[in-house]
């Protein structure tokens, strides 16, 4: 909505995505207000010959014996002294602030202080009035119950102004009360039309989905280059999803150009740090291997522990082999028994990781399994 910011989730996937056109997919939690991804077959491993190892292990073992700094004595608090005090100035007066001039939205207020039933009796006459936010507004309050009964058919209606009214908040959530048939008869048809208006409108949300429907719709390579604008206007509002697909469409069409390669590097990061475990995971893997630059072990090796931490499966497998084999980390036969005993517990067996596990001490796989028993997906 255009001010509510709540969020709804698609049921079902919309689309394979960027699957139907071979690229690859691991399981991922996926952005509100955008559709998830199928889960696709496990990443294969990280040996096969894609990893140099020669001379990794060496410079991460060297780098491991950094020692702390012990802080200095000018570090230490100074006996009490306030910060003004040890500048030994004040600080210049702060600018005057500026006047709101702007109209006040009572209602969207009411709002956000949690005061639904004030923002229902706020937002009602102008939305009867056709006010677009407002429409919106009490779709949204109707839809999720809140200081009124639940009403979807209700919601739906409301939803549906607000969207012809040019609300593309409005438009992304009719668009998916029509693919779904909740509170309105199902039509596919108009839901793909809404959801172009919502992309086309500047939703970022909407702008990702209709990319997903342009996939579904032009398998391969000329879908992905359909979509792509569709994808990037995604990922330039903050969508991860977005920011997921255009790196991996970036690298998967060399014919875009060096720069797009590139970017596609810049694209996956920030993904990863909306905390996104698929882009984590490759980005991970670009890293260790050099897949969009340098090689860096290190970096790569905590993108993929973050990734199984958040419960990525293929994440853990690849860390474990990580630890196995020292690259971007100390060897740790215990902390990689452990990561394998996570893995295989999912269904992803390995059979490398098998004969490391086999070959350790018996106390060693039991700290593991305590280890592995202990886990909880986190961060």
């Amino acid at each position: 909505m255009s001010r509510s910011n709540a969020s709804t989730r698609m049921l079902t996937p919309l689309l394979a995505g960027l699957l139907l056109a071979g690229l690859p997919a691991a399981p991922s939690m996926a952005q509100e207000n955008v559709v998830t991804r199928p889960a696709g077959p496990a990443p294969e491993t990280l040996k096969q010959g894609r990893v140099a190892v020669d001379g990794v292990a060496k410079t991460i073992m060297e780098s491991g014996n950094v020692q702390p700094l012990e802080p200095t004595e000018a570090d230490k608090a100074s006996g009490g002294l306030t910060l003004l005090e040890r500048m030994g100035a004040g600080l210049p007066a702060l600018p005057a602030e500026k006047a709101y001039t702007g109209q006040i939205d009572e209602a969207y207020g009411a709002y956000q202080r949690g005061l639904f039933l004030t923002a229902m009796e706020k937002a009602l006459p102008r939305a009867e009035k056709g006010d677009a936010a407002a429409q919106t507004l009490v779709a949204e309050l109707l839809s999720n119950g809140l200081g009124v009964k639940r009403d979807e058919k209700g919601a739906a209606f409301w939803y549906e102004q607000g969207a012809k009214h040019g609300d593309d908040n409005a438009m992304l959530k009719y668009a998916m009360l029509l693919m779904e048939g909740r509170g309105v008869k199902q039509d596919k048809a108009a839901a793909d039309e809404w959801m172009k208006k919502a992309a086309d409108a500047g939703n970022g949300s909407a702008a990702f989905n209709h990319a997903q429907v342009i996939v579904g719709q032009h398998p391969g390579k000329d879908g992905l280059k359909l979509a792509l604008p569709y994808y990037e206007k995604a990922a330039e509002e903050g969508i991860a999803d977005g920011q997921y697909a255009c790196s991996q469409i970036y690298m998967a069409l060399p014919e875009l150009g060096a720069d797009h390669k590139a970017k596609a590097l810049e694209w996956i990061r920030k993904a990863a740090h909306a905390g996104y475990d698929t882009a984590r995971l490759d980005l991970g893997l670009w890293l260790v291997n050099g897949t969009a630059g340098e090689r860096n072990a290190e970096e790569g090796f905590q993108w993929l522990k973050r990734a199984a931490n958040q419960g990525n499966i293929s994440a853990a497998n690849k860390v474990a082999h990580l630890l196995v084999n020292a690259i971007g980390t100390r060897p740790d036969p215990v902390e990689a028994a452990k990561w394998y005993v996570i893995s295989r517990r999912a269904g992803l067996v390995d059979e490398e990781l098998e004969d490391f596990f086999l070959g350790i001490e018996d106390d060693q796989q039991q700290e593991a399994i305590k280890r592995a028993d202990a886990f909880r997906p986190h961060g």
